[in-house]
């Protein structure tokens, strides 16, 4: 399989992701080449990535001094208490802004790895290399750092955009296919967001991509996607007005996550999905989407089996419980919740147009029951 690359061109920083298949041995050369000052290396991975990964990546880096701090991936763990242990660490070992950070898991590491990196000695070099689809398509891309806390979900973080990602396609062979399902929401949300010729593609190609793995369908969907979020973060790297249309079902998806407080009941790409056909309904409530293609989406979600019923996972007494939470989203400019809808496939509403408040979302949301 062909390596190809995508240059990032945000205004804070220009970057590389690599793409390819078993290039996660060629780490220490990408990282001598692109990032010829780095003498040390911490790479903050998850306890439970498959010891075959780590090794090919410490083989590759010893030519570096190498420090590996295994931390446990969920929700719950990312918050600051986990970042201020790493970041003693990190200083305890002496480590300098030219050294080098390395994510190495999905994206609760990426997301708590690029924060420490980037507010130790008020950063260091960072690299990420996801390990999950929906990491590879979404979570490293953009330069959102964050740590969860009580109120909510990455309430606390910074934009730090890495010095480059490194996006193998052999490591999320053998992931558990909810995994895979989770990374799929993302796929999805950007040709939805932006490319109703990718949508179409996906349609098509769904099935191969999900259940059989097949490796060209999905390093060119990985690219794809990568492609369209770049492209966004490129006009909008702080989320100031365009970039805002990635949050398409993830308003919703956060208010689910947070409601089921962080468990494995829903993962972050499950809730997503379900948001963004709760705000695929809404739209078409709304009617900004056809019932034409609200059906079109739905039946692709009901052919891979995509979680798509609210009341398939939440009773209806937790409305008020995920309204509270969806309220609390930093996208709300005030008391109303601010959405992204779909205009059509391929295109959303203009970002700060659509809210509603909270007895309006509760109404809507029981009338999906």
């Amino acid at each position: 399989m062909k390596n190809t690359k995508l240059i990032v061109k945000a205004k804070s920083k220009c970057y590389p992701i690599y793409f390819g298949n078993n290039i996660i041995g060629s780490t220490g050369f990408y990282i001598k080449r692109d990032l010829p000052d780095v003498k040390k290396i911490c790479i903050i991975s998850d306890q439970n990535l498959p010891i075959l990964i780590l090794t090919k990546l410490v083989k590759s880096l010893k030519k570096f001094k190498v420090k590996i701090i295994k931390l446990q991936s969920n929700e719950k763990n990312k918050n600051l208490k986990t970042a201020n242990r790493v970041i003693e660490e990190l200083l305890k070992n002496n480590f300098n802004r030219t050294d080098c950070v390395i994510a190495c898991g999905g994206g609760i590491i990426g997301d708590l790895a690029s924060f420490i990196a980037n507010v130790t000695k008020r950063g260091l070099k960072f690299v990420n290399i996801p390990t999950t689809l929906l990491a590879q398509v979404d979570a490293s891309v953009g330069g959102k750092t964050g740590v969860n806390t009580n109120q909510g979900k990455n309430l606390i973080g910074t934009y730090y955009q890495p010095d480059f990602i490194l996006s193998d396609v052999s490591v999320i062979k053998n992931l558990p296919q909810r995994e895979m399902v989770a990374g799929y929401g993302e796929i999805l949300k950007h040709s939805l967001i932006v490319n109703k010729k990718f949508f179409l593609w996906l349609l098509k190609n769904g099935e191969k991509i999900l259940i059989n793995k097949d490796n060209a369908l999905l390093k060119k969907a990985i690219f794809e996607s990568c492609k369209i979020k770049s492209s966004i973060v490129n006009k909008d790297e702080k989320e100031k007005n365009l970039r805002m249309i990635l949050n398409f079902g993830h308003t919703f998806g956060h208010g689910f996550e947070a409601t089921n407080n962080f468990t494995k009941k829903l993962n972050h790409g499950e809730a997503v999905l379900l948001g963004m056909m709760v705000a695929s309904e809404l739209s078409q409530r709304e009617k900004l989407l056809s019932l034409k293609e609200l059906l079109l989406l739905k039946n692709h979600y009901s052919k891979l089996g995509l979680p798509m019923k609210i009341n398939k996972f939440f009773k209806k007494n937790k409305i008020n419980k995920i309204v509270a939470f969806m309220k609390k989203d930093k996208k709300n400019m005030n008391e109303k919740i601010s959405l992204i809808l779909l205009a059509k496939i391929g295109k959303t509403n203009k970002p700060k147009t659509f809210s509603l408040n909270a007895h309006e979302m509760k109404k809507f949301l029981a009338s999906c029951y």
